[in-house]
């Protein structure tokens, strides 16, 4: 993703990255984020909050 992108569920279904929503979406902190994005999702590990805040980003829950 582009620096701030906002990123939701219907976004990752279309990039393929979830293949379904029934029981939302939960980010997991795995990996490296080094882009500034605004993540809405139904949940969010501590460490993926920590990430995406530490990259200048924004977490929304949904």
């Amino acid at each position: 993703f582009d620096d701030g992108t906002i990123v939701t569920p219907e976004l990752l279904m279309e990039k393929r990255i979830v293949k379904k929503l029934n029981d939302g979406v939960k980010v997991l902190g795995n990996g490296e984020l080094n882009k500034k994005l605004t993540v809405k999702a139904h949940k969010f590990t501590k460490s993926a909050i920590e990430k995406i805040e530490a990259a200048g980003g924004k977490v929304e829950v949904i």
